[in-house]
C-alpha cells in the first residue's frame, strides 16, 4: 500500500474514532493529524507545533500535546525515549513495526526492519515458553556521516558511551603519566566508556575495574577505535 493509501485511511479512521467519541474541537484535532502523517521523521511535541503553525494552524502548543497524546491513546502515533532524551513521536501503521539505530554523536534516527531478526525474537520467546505481546530494539552507535568526519585519534573526553577503545597515549608531563599509572591506566590498555557527561564525569572500564575521571584528565588520554579483530568476541582467523 503507497503511502497516500495509508495516509488516506489513518484519516478515515481518525475522523470516525474521534467523532464517535466526540472528541473537542475536532477540526483543529484532524489539522495536527494531517501535519503529523505528512513529517517523515521523528518529532517532539515542540517540533510539531512548529510544523502546525508552518501550516498555517495557529494552535497552541498544550493543544498540540494534548492532540498527539490522544492520537498515541487511539494507536495513530507511538511515543519513544530515545538515549533518555526528549519523548519523540513517530506514525503507528498498523500491520507495520519496525526497529531503530540511534546515533549518540548527532542523534539522527534510523529505521529499518529485518525479518531474520523479528523471527529470531519469536523462537526466544518460545524456547523460554514466552508468549511476546510487543517489543522494540534501540541500537546505539555512531552513524556514517559521523564516523567519516572522526578522527582516528581523539581525546577521551570526547568519546561516546558504550564506546571500545585502546589508550594510545598520554598528553601531560611525568607527573601526570604516574597518576594514571597509579589508577592502573596505562598505554594499550583497552577501555570501555560507560558514562561521559559534558562537563561533568567521565567512568570507564579498564580490566574489571571502573575508573572515574573529570573532563579535563580525559582531554589528556589520547584513545583510538578498537580494529574488529581487537573488538571483544570478535573471532580471530589463523594464518
Amino acid at each position: 500500500m503507497t503511502s497516500v493509501a495509508i495516509h488516506k485511511r489513518e484519516k478515515e479512521q481518525f475522523i470516525k474514532l474521534f467523532k464517535g467519541d466526540r472528541i473537542d474541537r475536532f477540526e483543529d484535532r484532524l489539522a495536527v493529524l494531517e501535519v503529523f502523517l505528512n513529517i517523515e521523521k521523528h518529532v517532539t511535541a515542540q517540533e510539531l507545533t512548529q510544523a502546525v503553525h508552518t501550516a498555517g494552524h495557529h494552535l497552541e502548543e498544550t493543544f498540540v500535546q494534548e492532540t498527539i497524546e490522544m492520537m498515541c491513546h487511539y494507536g495513530f502515533a507511538q511515543a519513544s525515549r530515545f538515549d533518555n532524551g526528549q519523548v519523540r513521536y513517530e506514525h503507528r501503521h498498523l500491520g507495520q513495526h519496525h526497529d531503530h539505530l540511534v546515533c549518540t554523536k548527532c542523534r539522527k534516527i534510523i529505521e529499518f526492519e529485518n525479518d531474520a531478526i523479528e523471527n529470531l525474537q519469536e523462537q526466544i520467546a518460545s524456547t523460554y515458553g514466552f508468549h511476546m505481546l510487543q517489543h522494540k530494539m534501540e541500537l546505539y552507535g555512531i552513524c556514517r556521516e559521523c564516523l567519516a568526519r572522526r578522527e582516528d585519534l581523539l581525546s577521551l573526553d570526547a568519546a561516546r558511551p558504550g564506546e571500545r577503545l585502546k589508550v594510545v597515549a598520554f598528553r601531560g608531563g611525568g607527573r601526570l603519566k604516574m597518576r594514571l599509572l597509579t589508577m592502573g591506566l596505562r598505554i594499550g590498555d583497552e577501555i570501555e566508556v560507560i558514562t561521559n557527561i559534558n562537563r561533568g564525569q567521565v567512568v570507564i572500564a579498564s580490566d574489571f575495574n571502573r575508573l572515574v575521571l573529570g573532563q579535563g584528565l580525559a582531554s589528556k588520554i589520547m584513545v583510538s577505535a578498537l580494529t574488529r579483530e581487537e573488538r571483544p568476541g570478535s573471532l580471530k582467523v589463523q594464518p
